[in-house]
């Protein structure tokens, strides 16, 4: 049997006192009154600080998401994708491409959720089968920046008469050429204009094949013009020499959905971690960050939330 430090203490003055006694000892040792020391004892449960249990880790606990640069580039994700593993278990490899190369990886089996904004090409995808469910997530708009001299005088145009009067003038503008949801929406805006400079490829047209933040920066750079999501553009405005010019037309809205990859094409792809993203970015609680995100930097929301409305309400 184990002895506790108060008990060999108290053999020990024991011992001491029979080999002083047999010794003959006249006098009797004094001993000081021991004292125990205080015994360590673990506080009851309902004394420790209330916290919540970590999320289970799933099963198959990693999704690869394939989404738009937009969403990357205007820190949305730095915000979102953090909560969700916290809150789920999963682990999210994130992917920021055009929304066309985002429906690709998901056609061929090598995304599991896709958060994309390009309806229309949205809506062949689910017709062709690749995708499995689809949620209007959120929206915020396009616009026509440039610089502030505005030597092709756009301000204030509506979209298709300022890309005429850019190809008039002859100015660079940028595009980015990506099968974007951007590209989709600024080549649309092109043939609303009858021009066709995709194919032509004047000068001063000049295709980037690159991302949101990047085609910006070089529109800046060579003091272009071109079509970006206002999200992007206010998240790196400090560092761009470009000003909104053409804003708040309702041919610009921009509005995002979540897809989820059709398990019945890809048995291999994570659904119920689709599923959970899903079901993650239409939560209430999600929404409400999604509707404050960039209000107290930018003065604005970078993105409304949309889970509560139908493709209808905002006009698709």
């Amino acid at each position: 049997m184990k002895l506790t430090s108060r008990n060999m203490l108290l053999s020990f003055l024991l011992v001491f006192s029979i080999v002083l006694t047999a010794c003959g000892s006249p006098a009797t040792p004094t001993v000081a009154p021991v004292t125990e020391p205080p015994m360590a004892t673990e506080a009851p449960a309902t004394e420790l600080p209330a916290t919540e249990a970590p999320a289970a880790v799933p099963a198959n606990p990693t999704i690869i998401l394939a989404t738009t640069t937009s969403t990357q580039d205007s820190g949305l994700l730095d915000v979102l994708v953090p909560l969700f593993q916290e809150q789920t278990g999963y682990t999210v490899q994130t992917i920021a491409v055009g929304s066309g190369q985002a429906m690709q990886m998901g056609q061929e089996g090598n995304a599991d959720v896709l958060l994309v904004h390009s309806p229309s090409a949205e809506v062949t995808f689910m017709n062709d089968g690749w995708g499995k469910d689809r949620a209007l997530v959120m929206h915020n708009d396009f616009v026509i920046v440039g610089p502030a001299d505005d030597p092709a005088k756009i301000k204030g145009l509506g979209p298709s008469e300022s890309f005429k009067a850019i190809a008039a003038a002859e100015a660079p503008f940028v595009a980015r050429a990506d099968k974007s949801g951007t590209s989709t929406k600024e080549l649309g805006i092109w043939v609303k204009a009858e021009i066709d400079p995709a194919t032509a490829k004047p000068a001063w047209y000049i295709e980037t094949g690159q991302g949101m933040g990047a085609s910006l920066t070089i529109a800046s750079e060579k003091g272009a013009y071109t079509l970006t999501d206002r999200a992007t553009f206010l998240s790196n405005k400090d560092a761009l020499q470009l000003e909104i010019l053409v804003e708040g037309n309702k041919t610009l809205l921009n509005v995002y959905h979540v897809i989820t990859v059709n398990v019945e094409k890809w048995p291999k792809v994570n659904y119920d971690g689709a599923q959970a993203f899903l079901n993650f970015m239409i939560d209430p609680a999600t929404q409400e960050i999604i509707g404050q995100f960039g209000a107290d930097k930018y003065g604005q929301p970078l993105f409304f939330p949309d889970a509560d409305k139908t493709d209808a309400d905002l006009g698709l």
